[in-house]
């Protein structure tokens, strides 16, 4: 069974980072391109970072530019991407999911077709 699970969420203060992890069960992410979205009450779905396959190319949503890392680890089986997070802002409340789809391009990176997600997990920003 293919499987993406999502791990890092938590309670933060403003200001505060966490990392986020998004692994791979049944099948290996080198041949995917990964992406992180979230979801906020209220609002619209959006995504928050791409990263191509070959992990050179990245793409970062504006509210979060300079302050969130995609990155990934295809080497050792470690089959697991990464969201660090830095200098969190309330409005960045949300539950986030990963995403992953099987593509032949190294580089290319969006935020359309994915075809496995994850649950998700709840980042909570708060004093």
């Amino acid at each position: 069974q293919l499987q993406l699970v999502e791990s890092g969420g938590g309670l933060v203060q403003p200001g505060g980072s966490l990392r986020l992890s998004c692994a791979a069960s049944g099948f290996t992410l080198d041949t995917y391109r990964i992406d992180w979205f979230r979801k906020a009450p209220g609002k619209e779905r959006e995504g928050v970072s791409c990263i191509s396959r070959s992990g050179r190319i990245t793409n970062y949503a504006d509210s979060v530019k300079g302050r969130f890392t995609i990155s990934r680890d295809n080497a050792n089986a470690k089959n697991t991407v990464y969201l660090q997070m830095n200098n969190l802002k309330p409005e960045d409340t949300a539950v986030y999911y990963c995403a992953a789809v099987p593509v032949a391009s190294l580089t290319g990176c969006s935020y359309y077709g994915m075809s496995h997600w994850g649950k998700g997990t709840l980042i909570t920003v708060s004093s």
